[in-house]
């Protein structure tokens, strides 16, 4: 996928390992292979983004096979609404395990439909946190991981043919701006009930997440899916893993957590899966 300069928003071309654009601004690549496209003056903070601990404790727990089920419903709506995507963004993509789930299923869906551009197939992973890049690009070298804000994306327009995001902040005009016309958008965000357990040891009046689907701007939402199920853990190493990648090891207490490694830990999953299709300018969308 072409970048473009965080700073003039030139076209940046590589010669051995560094990006560069007409204006002369570089961004070498680091030795895993990925760039850093945050400028310091586009930081809101000195090392934004997840920290290495939470990166950690995400590697671990995913490996695991915990949110396989995710993996899985999101590939399965990949293949089926964007079977022949040559341009593919995980926007938020931490340290690479939907990425590289989303890539091999696709590459292998191009190759058993005769798709001679299969070798084409692209993806690029966009993090704000060098650490979860750092991770990706080493772990998974077949893809492309830069270091940028989803708010001001390094990429062309209409250039992404399918864009997946999970829980990854970003804005609607950035979205519209990079997605190809009638490329394909699939986001996952938590469903009403997503942890609500750990919820209920925290809150005394803990409330479920809206159970509604986003409405994006420039795009019209073609297929909706909502995935139940309850994980059961425990195993001690895995529920530390588990708090640790989310906000919740900083909201429960102490004596919570050691209750937990003793008692395990059953709590609800549930994710929002929404795919929206890139409309066309001009293009309008049929009432139901």
């Amino acid at each position: 996928m072409q970048y473009l300069c965080p700073l003039c928003a030139g076209e940046l071309t590589k010669v051995t390992k560094t990006w560069s654009c007409l204006q002369g601004h570089q961004f070498d690549c680091a030795k895993e292979g990925y760039v850093n496209l945050l400028p310091v003056q586009k930081k809101n903070s000195k090392d934004p983004g997840d920290n290495k601990e939470m990166m950690q404790a995400r590697r671990e727990f995913l490996n695991q096979g915990y949110y396989q089920s995710l993996s899985d419903a999101v590939n399965t709506l990949a293949v089926r609404y964007a079977p022949k995507a040559k341009q593919i963004l995980d926007l938020g993509c931490g340290e690479g395990y939907y990425s590289n789930r989303l890539f091999t299923v696709l590459t292998q869906a191009q190759k058993q439909l005769n798709v001679h551009e299969s070798a084409d197939c692209q993806l690029q992973g966009l993090d704000i946190s060098k650490t979860a890049i750092r991770y990706a690009a080493k772990r998974y070298p077949q893809m492309s991981f830069c270091v940028a804000s989803a708010y001001e994306m390094p990429f062309p327009a209409n250039s992404v043919d399918l864009g997946l995001r999970i829980y990854a902040p970003s804005k609607a005009e950035e979205l519209a701006r990079v997605i190809a016309d009638n490329g394909i958008l699939i986001t996952v965000s938590p469903g009403p009930m997503h942890h609500f357990a750990i919820k209920e040891m925290i809150y005394k009046h803990p409330k479920p997440h809206p159970d509604s689907f986003d409405c994006i701007e420039g795009f019209e939402c073609i297929d909706t899916q909502r995935l139940q199920s309850q994980m059961s853990l425990d195993n001690g190493t895995d529920i530390g893993h588990f708090l640790n990648m989310t906000p919740y090891a900083w909201k429960l207490t102490q004596e919570q957590k050691a209750q937990l490694a003793v008692d395990g830990l059953n709590c609800e999953l549930d994710f929002h899966i929404g795919v929206y299709r890139r409309m066309i300018m001009g293009e309008l969308v049929a009432p139901n």
